[in-house]
C-alpha cells in the first residue's frame, strides 16, 4: 500500500494541517472584504455574495468524487495536484479587477480546495491507528475552528494596510510551504485495487446542488421570476431539488463505485453526525455575512477595527477547542458538542438583540466570545465521533462525505443567508426612508424616498455615498438629505441583519436535535463500527 514509510506521523500531521487551515481560512476570509470590494469592483451586493457562494460550491460538489479519487489514486497525489490549482487560482484572485473575474477565479480556487480536503482526514486515519486517532483528530477539528473564525480577523488586517487582493495573494507564501513539505513528508500511499467512479451520481450531485443553490441566491435579483428564456427561477429550484432526489434513490442501490458507499451509513452516529457538521456550516457561514457588513457600513468600523473586534472571538475558539481536545478524555463527545452548538445559538441571539444603528461596537464583544467558545467546542468532538473505526477502504468516501456535508451547510448558509438579507434590505430600507422623510419638506419626501429605494440594491449604499442627490436642489437641503438617507439606511440594514440572525439561530437548534442521537463509542477496532472491513495494502 505504502512506497515509502512516515518516519514522524505528527510532523507529516502538521503539513496536512497547514493545507487545511488555508482551505477553511478562504472560507471566511472573504466576508470581510465585502464592502470594500463592492466599492472597488463597482460590484453589486448580489455578485460579491456570490464571491464567496461560488468557492463554497465549488468546494462542495466535488468533494464526493475527490474523496474516491484519493482511494483510487492515492490521496497524496490527489492533495498535491489540489494544492497547486488552489495556488494558481489564489494568484488569479489576487488580480482579478471585475466582478465576472473575481468569482470565475474563485470557482477554480474551490475545485482545488475540493480536491484537498477529503485527503487530510484520509492521511489522519491511515497516519494514526484507531486507538491513538483522538489527539491528531481533536487537532485537525481545532485547526478547523480557529481557522474558520481567524478568517475575519486576518482579513480585516490585510484589507486595511495593503488592499483586499491580499487576502488571496495571502495563499502563496503559506500554500508553496505546504507543496514542499507535503511532497518531501507524506507517504505515496496506493490502494491494492482498482476502484470505479459512479458518474451518473456525480452528474446527479453536481446539478441538483448547483440548481438548488442558483435558485436559492438569486431568486431576488431576478424577482422570482425568468432567468433567461423559458428558465425561471422556482422551476429551477423545483429541478435542483428532483436531481437531488434522484441521486439520493441512486445511491441506495449497492454498487462497487457509489459515491456514498452503503458501508458508511450502517453506523446512526456517523449519519447524525453528518447533519450536525451540515447545521454547523450553515450555521457560521451564515452570521458572518450581515455581521461583518453590519460592523462596517452601519457601525463605521473599517476593516482593521472590524478584525480587531472579532479578534476576542477567534481567541476563544482557540481556547474552547484546546479545551475540548483535552476534554474527549473525561467528558463525552455529546456533551461537548451539543454545548458548543448551543453557545453558538446563543452568542447570535445576543449580536441579534444588541445590534442597533448606534450600538457600541465593545458591547457585541461578549456575543462574540460566547460564539466562538461555541464554534471551539464542536469541530473536534464532532470529528472525532464522525470517523471512529473507519476502514481503510471507506476512508476516502468517508472523508468526502463528511467534508461535504459542512460544505452543503455552507453554501446553503451563504446562499439564503444572502437570500434573506436581500429581501430584508427590499422592505427595511424603504420603510426607513419613509420614516425619515417626515422631515423633509412635501416636495422633497417621494424622491426621497424613490432614490433610497433604488439604492437598496446597488453598492453606493455600503461605501457611505448614499443615493445620488438632484443637482437642483439646495446645498442645505442636499446635506441633509444625505446625513438623512445614511441614518435610513443604517436602520434599514440593522433591522434586516437582525432578522436574518435568526434563521442560523434556528438551524443551530435543530442541529442539536440531531446530536443528541451521537453515540459515544469505546476505544477499538473498526469491527465494532458496524462498519465493513477490507485489506487494502499489504
Amino acid at each position: 500500500m505504502a512506497t515509502g514509510a512516515v518516519r514522524s506521523p505528527w510532523v507529516a500531521l502538521g503539513a496536512l494541517c497547514a493545507c487545511f487551515f488555508m482551505i477553511m481560512l478562504d472560507s471566511t476570509i472573504v466576508t470581510v472584504a465585502i464592502p470594500a470590494m463592492l466599492t472597488d469592483l463597482n460590484a453589486t451586493l448580489n455578485q460579491v455574495i456570490w464571491v464567496n457562494s461560488v468557492y463554497l460550491l465549488a468546494n462542495t460538489v466535488p468533494l464526493l468524487i475527490t474523496g474516491r479519487l484519493g482511494d483510487r489514486y492515492g490521496p497524496k497525489r490527489v492533495l498535491l495536484v489540489g494544492l497547486v490549482l488552489f495556488l494558481g487560482a489564489s494568484l488569479w484572485c489576487g488580480l482579478s479587477t471585475t466582478a465576472g473575474s473575481l468569482i470565475a477565479a474563485r470557482a477554480v480556487q474551490g475545485l482545488g480546495a475540493a480536491a484537498m480536503t477529503p485527503q487530510t482526514l484520509s492521511f489522519i486515519t491511515r497516519l494514526f491507528p484507531a486507538e491513538k486517532r483522538g489527539a491528531p483528530i481533536a487537532v485537525w477539528g481545532a485547526v478547523a475552528g480557529i481557522a474558520t473564525i481567524t478568517g475575519p480577523v486576518v482579513g480585516g488586517l490585510l484589507v486595511q494596510h495593503v488592499g483586499w487582493q491580499w487576502i488571496f495573494l495571502l495563499n502563496l507564501p503559506i500554500g508553496l510551504v505546504g507543496l514542499v513539505f507535503a511532497a518531501a513528508l507524506l507517504p505515496n500511499w496506493q490502494p491494492s485495487g482498482k476502484i470505479g467512479f459512479d458518474l451518473t451520481g456525480a452528474l446527479l450531485a453536481s446539478a441538483g446542488l448547483g440548481a438548488l443553490v442558483f435558485g436559492l441566491q438569486n431568486g431576488q435579483h431576478y424577482h422570482w421570476g425568468t432567468i433567461v428564456g423559458p428558465v425561471g427561477v422556482l422551476p429551477l429550484i423545483g429541478l435542483g431539488l428532483l436531481l437531488l432526489g434522484l441521486f439520493v434513490l441512486w445511491q441506495r442501490k449497492p454498487r462497487p463505485a457509489n459515491l456514498l458507499p452503503v458501508g458508511l451509513f450502517s453506523n446512526p452516529t456517523f449519519s447524525f453526525a453528518n447533519v450536525t457538521h451540515g447545521a454547523l456550516g450553515f450555521a457560521t457561514t451564515g452570521m458572518f455575512l450581515p455581521l461583518v457588513i453590519y460592523v462596517q457600513s452601519v457601525l463605521g468600523l473599517d476593516p482593521l477595527a472590524s478584525s480587531l473586534l472579532c479578534a476576542p472571538m477567534a481567541f476563544a475558539a482557540g481556547a474552547a477547542a484546546l479545551f475540548a481536545a483535552r476534554g474527549l478524555r473525561r467528558v463525552e463527545g455529546r456533551t461537548l458538542i451539543m454545548t458548543g452548538l448551543g453557545g453558538l445559538a446563543l452568542g447570535t441571539i445576543v449580536l441579534a438583540v444588541l445590534a442597533e444603528p448606534d450600538t457600541e461596537p465593545l458591547v457585541l464583544v461578549p456575543g462574540l466570545v460566547v460564539a466562538g467558545i461555541g464554534i471551539g467546542l464542536v469541530f473536534s468532538p464532532l470529528t472525532a465521533a464522525a470517523t471512529y473505526g473507519l476502514p481503510n477502504h471507506l476512508v476516502g468516501a468517508a472523508s468526502g462525505v463528511f467534508n461535504t456535508s459542512r460544505q452543503i451547510g455552507g453554501v446553503l448558509g451563504s446562499a439564503t443567508t444572502g437570500l434573506l438579507l436581500q429581501v430584508g434590505l427590499s422592505f427595511s430600507v424603504p420603510a426607513a426612508a419613509r420614516d425619515y422623510a417626515r422631515v423633509l419638506p412635501p416636495r422633497y419626501a417621494d424622491e426621497f424616498v424613490e432614490r433610497i429605494t433604488a439604492a437598496a440594491n446597488t453598492a453606493s449604499q455600503f461605501g457611505g455615498q448614499g443615493p445620488a442627490v438632484p443637482s437642483d436642489w439646495s446645498p442645505s437641503i442636499a446635506e441633509r438629505v444625505r446625513e438623512l438617507a445614511t441614518d435610513a439606511f443604517a436602520l434599514g440594514f440593522t433591522n434586516a441583519a437582525k432578522a436574518t440572525l435568526v434563521l442560523p439561530v434556528v438551524v443551530l437548534v435543530l442541529g442539536m436535535v440531531f446530536a443528541a442521537g451521537i453515540r459515544a463509542q469505546p476505544t477499538g477496532n473498526a469491527k465494532k463500527s458496524g462498519l465493513p472491513q477490507e485489506r487494502v495494502g499489504p
